[in-house]
């Protein structure tokens, strides 16, 4: 439903002001957009994932902290295929042609991979 008029000038009002009280708010609300959450919470999915690797690697100490760093593994790997899922073909496309050489965009690629292969199946 539309904002009526003067629900508009009340909106804008508010917007006025916010920008008069905090403009560093202001300015980082506008430079950030739902991918870049997304992709800050990929890598620290991937960081995740690495240090329950880690822990796998500690069977030598305990079977206990294997099955932790397994658990840590798990749960990493689904967090960033939720993530991944979420971003739009066209948001993982703009990564991809992005052309940086990081982790978020080989997952980007891997996932419009993966969307790709599901739909010619």
């Amino acid at each position: 439903m539309p904002l009526s008029e003067h629900e508009q000038r009340i909106l804008e009002e508010i917007e006025r002001r916010l920008a008069e009280d905090d403009p560093r708010l202001v300015e980082s609300v506008r430079r950030t957009s739902l991918t870049t959450h997304l992709l800050r919470r990929v890598r620290w999915g991937v960081v995740a994932f690495a240090v329950g690797f880690l822990l796998l690697l500690g069977v030598i100490f305990s079977i206990w902290v294997a099955v932790a760093g397994f658990a840590v593994m798990l749960a990493s790997a689904l967090a960033v295929y939720y993530y991944l899922k979420r971003m739009s073909r066209d948001q993982l496309m703009a990564i991809e042609r992005g052309g940086r050489l990081s982790v978020s965009a080989a997952l980007a690629r891997f996932a419009e991979r993966m969307r790709r292969a599901r739909g010619q199946g």
